[in-house]
């Protein structure tokens, strides 16, 4: 079986430190012998969740964009995803979380419509990821988006424990994730080790 990863950059700089950092992580993933899938988010035409709560009737979103494949038939058919985002003002950036806001029709399902669950062995065998970049130093530049992003992965049944972030601080130190001595080639390997445990319970 054939196993699917899907990046998707929530930054709105092109090619800047954390879309190189998936980049790396997708790499390693293909390496593997991986199929994989990169989505900028800056390059999609879409909307904020507007709060109508229409979905918690329906299960569906009432905005046609190009979220909709994404969070109706990428991400549920991904074996691994993995969410990119520099930190923003102490948080992921506001292309993520729309995304992850829109996200709130698998919450819908799941919690109020009771249409989706996922067993033991569904979240052992699909597995997210937080790849992220900060400019700062600071030991807990990354804790104010963990929530979010778990949050976003019991939506679909992912397990995300704490060692499947893969973050990259000290950027204005660093000049950059080119100047990082060991982030690029951590996110290469963990892309490689991601594919292959899902290969050992095939």
């Amino acid at each position: 079986m054939t196993i699917t990863v899907l990046g998707i950059s929530g930054s709105p700089h092109r090619r800047g430190n954390t879309e190189q950092l998936l980049d790396s992580f997708l790499a390693g993933a293909e390496e593997a012998g991986a199929t994989v899938e990169k989505v900028v988010i800056s390059t999609l035409t879409y909307r904020s969740c507007q709060g109508c709560n229409a979905c918690h009737k329906t299960g569906v979103c009432v905005i046609d964009d190009d979220f909709i494949p994404l969070l109706t038939e990428k991400v549920p058919g991904a074996d691994i995803v993995a969410l990119a985002s520099p930190i923003y003002s102490m948080s992921i950036t506001s292309e993520l979380k729309s995304f992850i806001d829109r996200a709130h029709t698998i919450w819908a399902l799941k919690e109020k419509l009771k249409k989706v669950t996922y067993s033991k062995e569904h979240r052992a065998s699909h597995l997210g990821y937080y790849i992220g970049t900060a400019g700062m130093d600071r030991t807990d530049i990354f804790d104010y988006a963990k929530p979010v992003i778990t949050a976003f992965f019991n939506g679909y049944g992912f397990s995300y424990p704490e060692d499947q972030n893969i973050t990259a601080e000290g950027m204005d130190r660093h000049g950059g994730i080119r100047g990082h001595p060991t982030a690029l080639a951590s996110a290469f390997e963990a892309g490689k080790v991601a594919v292959e445990r899902l290969k050992k319970k095939e």
